[in-house]
């Protein structure tokens, strides 16, 4: 049995960043609009957090079985390490999800009918990224998602669930989110090259091969900087968003130097460090004036 440290491991909390940066974005984008509601910003939140830990699950379950997860360099796998069952792991990714949905439904109530659709795409997105018999997680297109979920939708459906309109500040900062969310999976998945070709998972960076994965990483943490130029058209405070470059450029370090295998686990965090950085210190310029 899984001890409950192990279980909040598997839910590899180093990605929460990718669930809370998209909430604080998208109600900065609201608060421009002067239309930010913050009951439903926190409703925001805790959809985005469940289905975070959801995805992460759903993930440890579907590699595990798969044996995807049998020879990892990494955090836990709960399944793939036999720490727990792969019932038990799919029933959390479950309840993690069904939380999402539940609470996802009051912002559905409260705003407007379509979202629902929104939502059932989200959790289908969330399921069958390695889930199914034809993940597409294992085909190249995990990068993508990750982009499209937790950057546009993300900050996107935060904005419209409190305003009820989006703008061109609410899509820089959605675009900008995205390309941070996908830095992570990009630095995940360099680090996973190996072993996923070895279990045959075709990743973006399995395909792109090492180097080119790498030069990718550093394309995808410099656009959120590009984003906080567009965003002086709205403010000038949003220069801001400039401070977290540090953050950034310490994220990518291991990756520029060549580094592999576990001397990449820092720039996860620091990946998600910079993009919380980013997201909060942008979202209060753009919000505040």
């Amino acid at each position: 049995m899984a001890t409950a440290a192990q279980w909040i491991e598997g839910a590899r909390p180093r990605t929460l960043p990718n669930a809370i940066a998209p909430v604080l974005a998208g109600t900065g984008a609201a608060a421009a609009l002067d239309a930010a509601v913050w009951w439903k910003a926190v409703l925001a939140l805790l959809v985005s957090l469940a289905l975070i830990v959801g995805v992460n699950f759903a993930n440890d379950y579907s590699d595990g079985i798969r044996g995807t997860d049998d020879v990892r360099v990494g955090p836990v796998r709960l399944v793939g390490q036999q720490l727990a069952s792969p019932a038990a792991v799919r029933n959390a990714a479950i309840l993690s999800l069904g939380l999402a949905a539940v609470v996802g439904l009051i912002l559905v109530a409260t705003t407007a009918w379509w979202l629902l659709l929104v939502g059932v795409a989200c959790l289908a997105g969330a399921w069958f990224y390695t889930g199914g018999s034809k993940p597409y997680g294992y085909s190249g297109f995990g990068e993508i998602a990750v982009f499209v979920f937790f950057g546009l939708v993300g900050v996107l459906g935060t904005q419209f669930v409190q305003a009820e309109r989006i703008d061109w500040v609410g899509a820089v900062l959605a675009v900008s989110v995205g390309a941070f969310s996908s830095a992570v999976l990009v630095a995940n998945n360099l680090r996973d090259i190996p072993t996923d070709t070895q279990s045959g998972k075709v990743t973006l960076a399995v395909k792109l091969g090492d180097p080119r994965t790498r030069t990718l990483q550093l394309a995808l943490l410099a656009v959120p900087f590009i984003g906080t130029l567009a965003l002086v058209a709205h403010t000038p405070f949003a220069l801001v968003g400039l401070l977290a470059i540090p953050l950034a450029v310490r994220a990518n370090a291991p990756v520029r130097s060549g580094k592999g295998g576990l001397e990449l686990i820092p720039t996860l965090r620091d990946s998600g460090l910079a993009m919380l950085a980013w997201s909060l210190l942008t979202a209060l310029a753009v919000g505040l004036t």
